[in-house]
């Protein structure tokens, strides 16, 4: 049938027609809150993050006041970034998988006080020295404390990160979340294999009911540079380009998906998520489990700027969290979610 039979305009008509013929929906346990704590900082006084406009890291203490709020507004869900003292990073990130290390500590006071669903981020990137994710080989006894630029440069294209000798110690942060509480642990890494490694680890220490939601196709981003700002986690040389995923592959995220299952991946990810809703779209089509997405930092400040300038309205925010949803997102890892709830 051809106009004026068809007329697409009528489902169109009233914010009550549309509301009801809506294909795609933002719902408040769609939406997963990454928050950051770190050690040291004394309550109450949370600290401005100075590239994410609204964002803040909390003390412990304040962290769960602030999840509290959050979970009487109709939030599920948190996933927990941890910031040690600067001095108590090494070379192998040994305070990520303290039972003293601070995530440890955010998650056992989540879990007393609150029924939200938390989340452990699984990385060592703010715990080492070098501020990578993984292990080095010729550098992994040094650190880069000291190391000035030139140097750094130097170097840049010559150190290695040990993918396998990484996968003991992603296993050991893994388990540590899991003794202390964590409903589900997410490696962020990017070190082949580490999903098999984190679910052998799980299953021989009582942890089998512990799900793995796994940063599945984490690209080398640039979207990532306020979130590195925010929890100090920026390459003291080099890049993360070996272990990360090139930008300009979209396959690749389907084999590296693929082997996240098969490792015994209970959710997949994908991060970034405005910039790769293409992937989130094949990952879904390809896929049977739980598919969450990140809307990472630079998203978030991206559009925070715009509207601020009065480039966008606020309007922006759920526009692009929908498009999210509609690629195929089950879940959406975003720092809006306190806007959202307030929203919704």
């Amino acid at each position: 049938m051809n106009f004026p039979i068809t007329r697409m305009r009528r489902l169109r008509k009233s914010p009550e027609i549309r509301d009801i013929f809506r294909e795609t929906k933002l719902n408040k346990e769609d939406l997963i809150y990454p928050i950051f704590v770190k050690e040291g900082l004394e309550n109450g006084k949370k600290e401005p993050i100075s590239t994410m406009p609204d964002e803040f890291r909390y003390s412990v203490d304040d962290a769960v006041e602030f999840g509290k709020l959050l979970e009487k507004k109709g939030l599920k869900s948190i996933i927990i970034f941890g910031m040690p003292l600067e001095e108590t990073k090494d070379e192998i990130g040994s305070p990520a998988f303290s039972d003293d290390g601070i995530v440890q500590k955010t998650i056992r006071k989540f879990k007393k006080e609150t029924n939200l669903i938390v989340i452990s981020d699984v990385c060592l990137c703010q715990y080492t020295s070098h501020g990578h994710c993984g292990i080095f080989s010729e550098f992994a006894d040094k650190g880069f404390d000291g190391l000035n630029k030139d140097i750094a440069d130097n170097i840049s294209d010559s150190f290695e990160i040990l993918n396998d000798e990484t996968l003991d110690y992603l296993a050991e942060v893994a388990l540590s979340h899991a003794e202390a509480g964590a409903d589900i642990v997410a490696p962020s890494d990017m070190m082949d294999g580490r999903v098999m490694a984190i679910r052998d680890i799980l299953d021989k220490n009582g942890h089998e009911n512990t799900p793995i939601m796994s940063y599945s196709a984490k690209y080398a981003s640039s979207f990532y540079a306020p979130f590195r700002e925010a929890v100090c986690s920026s390459p003291g040389c080099g890049d993360r380009k070996s272990y990360q995923m090139d930008p300009a592959n979209s396959k690749e995220a389907i084999r590296e998906s693929e082997l996240d299952l098969i490792e015994g991946a209970d959710i997949l990810m994908v991060k970034p998520a405005l910039a790769y809703l293409d992937i989130i779209k094949s990952l879904k089509e390809e896929f049977d489990l739980p598919l969450a997405a990140y809307n990472v930092s630079g998203e978030y400040s991206m559009i925070k700027a715009a509207i601020e300038a009065g480039y966008l309205t606020e309007d922006a925010i759920f526009e692009s969290l929908l498009s999210i949803k509609r690629a195929g997102a089950d879940l959406i890892l975003t720092h809006f979610a306190p806007y959202v709830l307030d929203k919704l």
